[in-house]
C-alpha cells in the first residue's frame, strides 16, 4: 500500500509540508480557527464591509491558514510582524507557533476588536498578542522585541512598496512568507533576463532572495478577488548585504545609491543601459564610463543584469564623482 503524503488529509498538495502542530511553542491549547460563518458573524458585529481601497479579502478557510502557517516555518522564539490581520484569520493561526505576533493594522474597527477575537478563540495564547494601529507604508519598527519574521496576507495594491519598507524598517527581519497578487509574486520572484524581470524584482533582491511558494486558490477568500493569488518566500542576505561588490579598491554602495540606478534604468527599459543612465550619471558618456568601470556592457538593457552588477554600477559612478569632486 502506498503511503500517503502527510499534508493530503489536510488538501494540500504532494511534496506540501503538514500543518505546524497547534501549540507548539509553548504547549498551550490551540487556537480555534475562524470558518466562513465565523468570518461573517464578526464582519457583521463590527459593520464591516471589505473596502477594496485597502485591499481586504478575508480569508475563511482553515486549511490555508494551517498551510501559510507551516509554510513559514516559524520557531518557537521568533516574533512575527503581521500586517493587515482583518478579522484575525491568519492571526490566530499564527499565535500557535511564535513566541510573540505584532500585528499591524490601519483600520481603527478592525485593530480595536483583533483582541476581543484572540480572547475568545484562543484565550491561552492572548498575552503573545500585540496590536499596532498604524499604515505598515510608513511605520517604524515597532517598540518591545524586535520582529524576526513577517508572515502577511499583504494589501495587494501597495504590497511591494509595504515589503520593500518593512525590510529597510526592520533589519531584525530575516525571513518572510507573504500573500500576494500572483502576477506580483511573479515580478518579485523573476531571475534577470526574464520577462516579468524589473524594478521589484531587483530592489528586494537588495535585501535577499525571495521564491514562489505555493499558490492560492481565490474561493478561500471574502469576497472572492478577481485576481489570483500567491505565496513568496523570503530570506535576507547574511550581514554584509546583497551578493556583489563594488569595484576593487571603491567602498560599498548604501542603498539609496544602487536603488537610484535601478530606477534609472528600468525608467526607459527599451533603451540600452548607456542611453537609459544618461541623465542618472550625467551624460552618456559618464554612463559609459561607470557602466565599463564595473564591468558592465553598455549596450546590455536594464533587464539583463542582477543586483550585483548594479552595485558596481553605482559604485563606480560613486568613485568617479569622488575625483571630480576631489
Amino acid at each position: 500500500m502506498d503511503q500517503a503524503h502527510p499534508g493530503e488529509a489536510a488538501g494540500l498538495p504532494p511534496g506540501e509540508p503538514p500543518a505546524v502542530p497547534p501549540g507548539r511553542a509553548s504547549g498551550l491549547a490551540a487556537a480555534r480557527l475562524l470558518g466562513p460563518a465565523d468570518v461573517r458573524r464578526i464582519a457583521d458585529r463590527l459593520g464591516i464591509r471589505p473596502a477594496k481601497r485597502l485591499g481586504q479579502n478575508f480569508v475563511i478557510e482553515a486549511g490555508t491558514i494551517r498551510r501559510i502557517v507551516a509554510l513559514a516555518d516559524l520557531r518557537p522564539d521568533d516574533v512575527v510582524l503581521e500586517v493587515g490581520p482583518g478579522l484575525g484569520s491568519l492571526t490566530l493561526g499564527l499565535l500557535d507557533a511564535a513566541r510573540r505576533v505584532v500585528a499591524v493594522e490601519v483600520d481603527a474597527v478592525l485593530a480595536g476588536a483583533l483582541p476581543a477575537t484572540v480572547a475568545e478563540r484562543a484565550p491561552a495564547l492572548a498575552g503573545r498578542l500585540e496590536v499596532v494601529t498604524a499604515d505598515a507604508l510608513t511605520m517604524p519598527a515597532p517598540p518591545g522585541p524586535v520582529p524576526t519574521a513577517l508572515v502577511a496576507n499583504l494589501p495587494y495594491n501597495v504590497a511591494v512598496p509595504v515589503l520593500l519598507h518593512l525590510l529597510d524598517a526592520m533589519p531584525s527581519i530575516g525571513r518572510a512568507l507573504v500573500m500576494v497578487q500572483a502576477e506580483v509574486a511573479d515580478r518579485m520572484c523573476a531571475p534577470p533576463g526574464s520577462r516579468t524581470y524589473g524594478v521589484p524584482s531587483v530592489k528586494l533582491a537588495w535585501y535577499g532572495s525571495a521564491r514562489r511558494a505555493g499558490t492560492v486558490s481565490r474561493t478561500v477568500f471574502w469576497p472572492v478577488p478577481n485576481v489570483d493569488s500567491a505565496l513568496v518566500a523570503f530570506t535576507r542576505w547574511p550581514a554584509g548585504g546583497a551578493p556583489g561588490d563594488a569595484p576593487a579598491g571603491q567602498p560599498r554602495p548604501g542603498r539609496a545609491a544602487v536603488f537610484a540606478v535601478i530606477d534609472a534604468a528600468f525608467a526607459q527599459r527599451r533603451k540600452t543601459l548607456r542611453s537609459a543612465l544618461a541623465s542618472w550619471a550625467g551624460s552618456a558618456q559618464a554612463a559609459e564610463r561607470a557602466l565599463k568601470d564595473a564591468g558592465v556592457d553598455p549596450s546590455l538593457r536594464g533587464e539583463a543584469i542582477g543586483v550585483a552588477q548594479y552595485i558596481r554600477i553605482a559604485g563606480a559612478a560613486g568613485q568617479a564623482r569622488t575625483i571630480i569632486e576631489s
